[in-house]
């Protein structure tokens, strides 16, 4: 039996190299003050979708939603194996936050109706892992998070997942959606014909009104979420201090670390 997988993927701004000037004042990150990179996890993701096709068969579709700008993680996506790419821009989906998000790559992924949806257990740009899980609740399908390898018995995947203390392993009906993470595996090197195949290709672009959204579901107008401010936080090192392993000297430590509120 074949499959058709849906993979949602990420262009974020590099949150390494955050500055002063990451953040407009309507609480948006401005990306252009930032380099854009393909969000980590969604490359375990990708990796995921095309194995499920190397060994079983049938196709992946790559969905990424973004300014223009963001084709370039679409090309990367063709050049190790994905059938379709599809760019959902718009200007009603400016600002978006993950519950919006979360609306509009459902109204995308369910034109396509997969076996399986695949996405990166979260962003860098948000780090909520909140998106994923609400696909799955918006198209009333199962969720598996934390995916580290799938199978597949009797028509339903057969899937381990990390579960902190261990792996648990599950039996999930399909559709299903899986949020994966670096333990599923590192994404696959580009082929180098295909690279030379759609190095210029132009994906497919999408509207919201092309996949039917809701616009007051949109962008701002349905973004609960606002940011009111993001730093920068580097952990410095300010040399060191001994004590002596006696209890007095620990308890002293102790109080001194209390009154500097550096533990509570």
């Amino acid at each position: 039996m074949s499959y058709t997988s849906v993979v949602c993927i990420k262009q974020v701004p590099d949150t390494a190299k955050v500055t002063g000037k990451a953040m407009k004042e309507d609480g948006t990150i401005n990306r252009a003050a930032l380099p854009a990179i393909f969000n980590p996890e969604d490359t375990n993701a990708l990796e995921a979708a095309l194995s499920v096709k190397e060994r079983f068969g049938g196709k992946v579709i790559a969905i990424t939603m973004g300014l223009p700008a963001a084709q370039a993680i679409l090309r990367e996506a063709l050049y190790r194996g994905v059938d379709e790419v599809y760019l959902v821009t718009d200007r009603k989906a400016a600002g978006s936050d993950t519950l919006a998000t979360s609306y509009i790559l459902s109204k995308a992924v369910e034109r396509f109706s997969p076996d399986l949806v695949f996405c990166g257990r979260q962003a860098i740009d948000g780090d909520t892992a909140q998106t994923g899980p609400q696909i799955a609740e918006k198209l009333g399908m199962p969720a598996v998070t934390y995916l580290e390898s799938i199978d597949f018995k009797d028509g339903r995947a057969l899937v381990q997942r990390d579960i902190g203390t261990g792996v648990e392993t599950d039996l999930v009906e399909l559709p299903a959606l899986f949020t994966v993470t670096e333990k599923f595996g590192e994404l696959r090197p580009a082929d180098v014909r295909l690279v030379m195949k759609y190095k210029n290709y132009e994906p497919n672009t999408l509207s919201c009104d092309d996949i039917a959204c809701d616009a007051s579901r949109c962008g701002f107008a349905g973004s609960p979420t606002s940011v009111n401010k993001i730093e920068s936080v580097v952990l410095a090192g300010k040399g060191f201090k001994s004590i002596e392993p006696k209890i007095d000297a620990i308890e002293a430590l102790v109080k001194e670390l209390r009154d500097e509120h550096t533990i509570g």
